[in-house]
């Protein structure tokens, strides 16, 4: 994973658990990259399997609930990091649709490397779209906390409902995301 991810989700920890959790968690983790993250390096995303199966220890919150929080977290930094990714005028669901086409595809020219999550997108009208998410990773409670950071980023008014989805390989959701008035 890439260590932008790495590096806000010890921001994110410090923020909403303070910065003795966060030295009493990397202490306590054995990491192999002894916890020292930066934006720009690629690291195995067990490191954060762990650094959650602690917290989860220490603090007794939900691993899945403290994922979707980081999840949010994390869309807000990019938005504020790489606000061009946005295009002007475009509203939620155009932007959902475009992880793939536009942003994605944007990160693939920045970090050849990238092991990405793929969402297939479907828009049976103007204001629905469902969002299929693969990932070789168990982060579909990230990417849902994502789509609720990009919810509140636009506006605030759609729904996102999650449903799990069954697959052989890979971890696998779908998010049904409908404007409301």
């Amino acid at each position: 994973m890439r260590g932008l991810v790495f590096t806000e989700f010890l921001v994110f920890v410090e923020t909403t658990a303070g910065p003795d959790m966060v030295e009493t968690m990397l202490d306590s983790c054995d990491l192999p990259s002894g916890g020292a993250y930066t934006a720009v390096g690629t690291y195995d995303h067990h490191e954060i399997l762990n650094m959650l199966a602690f917290l989860n220890t220490a603090t007794g919150q939900a691993v899945s609930e403290m994922v979707t929080a980081f999840g949010y977290h994390l869309f807000g930094q990019l938005i504020i990091h790489h606000g061009e990714l946005v295009k002007t005028g475009v509203g939620l669901l155009d932007f959902l649709e475009g992880i793939e086409t536009h942003i994605h595809r944007e990160v693939r020219k920045l970090y050849p490397d990238a092991e990405l999550p793929f969402f297939e997108a479907i828009r049976p009208d103007k204001d629905h779209l469902t969002l299929n998410y693969h990932s070789a990773r168990p982060f579909a409670d990230l990417a849902h906390g994502m789509l609720s950071g990009a919810v509140a980023h636009f506006n605030g008014k759609a729904q996102i409902v999650r449903n799990s989805v069954a697959t052989q390989t890979g971890y696998a959701a779908q998010f049904n995301i409908a404007l409301t008035p």
